[in-house]
């Protein structure tokens, strides 16, 4: 399915109250809808399904998933309705950036980017309860929130290379990451110019992103161009868009919620993850939630092996035939 031709749309929220009691006024959020909706008897929409996406993505990312949307696909466009978002802190949508505020930006949690969704959904697309949600990376993250807070709200949830907790290696990354942020001496100067050390920071998340063997397969001269590309492409991020979003990442642990969820869960892992190693992460989440699956598949390309569903398509339809 051709997603990438799809053009955002825009809504605007009179206000949000954040979990420590700061509340913004006139939030944009920018995300996309396609399929086909049906409807209750109250004209709520009762077949949506959300995309939450990564790290660094927005609404666009849903095209990481585009292999397995579409007619007679697993995610098929005829059957279900699909909503992708720029999420909270995300530039499109209200964040440090675009709301101006950058360094006195309201500190938020991945519960707040959850609120915010529903309360978006809600409002401006009469989405109370989604069939289900699809989180991707860090949008997993969300999307196990809402499953372990709200259990009530949706029929089944999709864990895309993600974890129920931030913890060890990944925290720690995300911690130096922040430290190189806050080390600048223009931190707390919206005014002045950070690009380098975002760049910096951005460097000591590189080697993670694809598999431990496809680095090995590369030059030095190769790795260091490639990271240098990487670094310039993350700086044109704004600092404290990165600083908060981290802030939130690390700080995110559902150890002892998780539990809670009762929807059909499938979760998608990747032998060759470095941010999630399947030991780690899926196969215990697999354990702590009672409705689940697991499947794990080789990708060379690791993290970013989300991308190729069609290795699983068999499976995927197999747990969407359900719904």
């Amino acid at each position: 399915m051709e997603i990438e031709s799809i053009n955002p749309e825009y809504y605007t929220l009179d206000n949000f109250t954040f979990i420590n009691g700061t509340t913004l006024e006139n939030l944009t959020v920018e995300y996309l809808t396609f399929g086909t909706p049906s409807y209750d008897e109250e004209g709520n929409i009762n077949n949506a399904i959300i995309y939450f996406h990564g790290t660094s993505g927005n609404y666009a990312s849903i095209k990481r998933i585009s292999e397995a949307v579409g007619k007679g696909l697993p995610f098929d466009t005829d059957k279900f309705f699909f909503v992708s978002l720029s999420t909270l802190g995300t530039p499109g949508t209200n964040s440090p950036s675009t709301s101006k505020l950058f360094n006195k930006y309201p500190e938020y949690t991945v519960l707040d980017m959850v609120n915010f969704n529903k309360k978006f959904l809600k409002q401006a697309l009469k989405i109370k309860k989604p069939l289900g949600l699809i989180g991707n990376s860090m949008g997993g993250f969300e999307a196990l929130t809402w499953a372990s807070k709200y259990p009530d709200d949706i029929e089944f949830l999709i864990s895309l290379v993600s974890s129920y907790k931030v913890g060890g290696q990944n925290y720690i990354l995300g911690k130096v990451m922040n430290d190189i942020i806050e080390s600048d001496p223009n931190f707390n100067n919206p005014d002045k110019e950070l690009k380098r050390s975002l760049k910096l920071s951005s460097k000591a998340m590189y080697s993670f992103g694809l598999s431990r063997q496809y680095y090995m397969d590369l030059s030095k001269e190769e790795i260091n161009n490639f990271m240098d590309e990487f670094a310039v492409e993350d700086s044109e991020e704004n600092v404290y868009d990165a600083y908060y979003r981290n802030k939130a990442s690390i700080n995110y642990d559902l150890s002892n919620e998780v539990s809670n969820i009762t929807a059909r869960t499938l979760i998608i892992a990747i032998y060759e993850d470095q941010y999630f190693p399947p030991e780690l992460d899926a196969i215990p989440m697999n354990g702590l939630i009672n409705d689940s699956k697991l499947i794990i598949y080789n990708s060379y390309i690791g993290h970013i092996g989300s991308s190729q569903l069609n290795k699983i398509q068999d499976e995927l339809a197999e747990f969407m035939s359900q719904f």
